[in-house]
């Protein structure tokens, strides 16, 4: 074989075995704005933004870089999710669970999120600036002291924010 063959059959077998992407699946995401339950679902840069989805079952789901914005989602179950870089801007999440999710850089400005639970989820970079989580539960300093907020973020008494740069 030539040396341009060569590296071209090198290249489809690499990718043959790397395995499907994760791109989202437009059918899950349908189904859930349509107000389905969807645990371990694909919604990877789903469009949620603006919806009312109360007291649904996204545990385990894969929301990274989801607009939740302005969505009411309160009791909503996200506990154990990918939610990673999701924009959760003036959200509704009163009683909604987080539990052990990864919410690495979120951004939660203005968000309510009150009696909702963090017990064991990874709080790294997410903005709570403006957020109103005074009831929230299972939220340690060790996890606030990787998210940030501002004056206006109001915590559980005892528990203390960074400002956001």
């Amino acid at each position: 074989m030539k040396p341009l063959a060569l590296l071209a059959a090198a290249a489809l077998s690499t990718l043959a075995l790397a395995g499907p992407a994760l791109a989202q699946n437009a059918g899950q995401i349908a189904s859930v704005r349509r107000g389905a339950d969807c645990p371990r679902c694909n919604l990877f840069q789903a469009d949620l933004s603006g919806l009312t989805l109360k007291g649904k079952n996204l545990a385990g789901a894969r929301l990274r870089q989801s607009d939740l914005s302005l969505a009411v989602m309160g009791r909503t179950r996200f506990a154990g999710g990918d939610l990673r870089d999701v924009n959760a801007y003036g959200g509704v999440f009163g009683g909604a669970s987080f539990a052990k999710a990864d919410l690495t850089n979120a951004t939660f400005v203005g968000a309510y999120l009150e009696g909702a639970s963090f017990a064991g989820a990874n709080l790294s970079g997410v903005n709570f600036s403006g957020a109103e989580m005074d009831r929230a539960s299972g939220l340690t300093q060790a996890q606030l002291n990787r998210a940030c907020g501002d004056p206006s973020t109001t915590l559980p008494r005892g528990l203390s924010i960074p400002r956001c740069r």
